[in-house]
């Protein structure tokens, strides 16, 4: 793959009803949740390697450290950056922040791997939920 340390990618989005820890069940909390932002910082080192893999190929993510710092209501827009550190053969390293109009909302680190074939990897996680 011809992606360097120091690529980068962002997404955004806006905060709806149903991103909120209230949608999740901690009733009456009408922010952004937490696995939420979680998610949001996958896909935007998810969305910066795509293009560069090869037809049939997939990442998934096998570690993640986020601070989650200030939360968003609904109704406001979070970027998501995500900026390549390291990279060592189907490992990718990541350092992810996000940010809404008025703060800092999360930092952290995320690593992907990338998986070859992922027709192959789902029917070996099927097999494990049949034994």
């Amino acid at each position: 793959m011809d992606l360097a340390p120091g690529a980068t990618h962002e997404i955004t989005w806006t905060v709806t009803d149903n991103l909120t820890a209230d949608a999740m069940g901690h009733r009456g909390v009408r922010v952004f949740a937490t696995p939420w932002l979680i998610g949001m910082l996958e896909d935007a080192c998810g969305d910066l390697i795509h293009p560069h893999l090869p037809p049939g190929a997939t990442t998934v993510g096998t570690m993640i450290e986020v601070r989650h710092l200030a939360a968003t209501p609904v109704g406001m827009s979070v970027r998501a950056r995500a900026t390549l550190l390291e990279t060592d053969g189907r490992r990718y390293l990541f350092s992810v922040d996000a940010w809404d109009a008025r703060d800092k909302v999360a930092e952290g680190r995320h690593e992907r791997f990338v998986v070859a074939n992922l027709e192959k990897f789902l029917e070996r996680a099927l097999k494990k939920g049949q034994a």
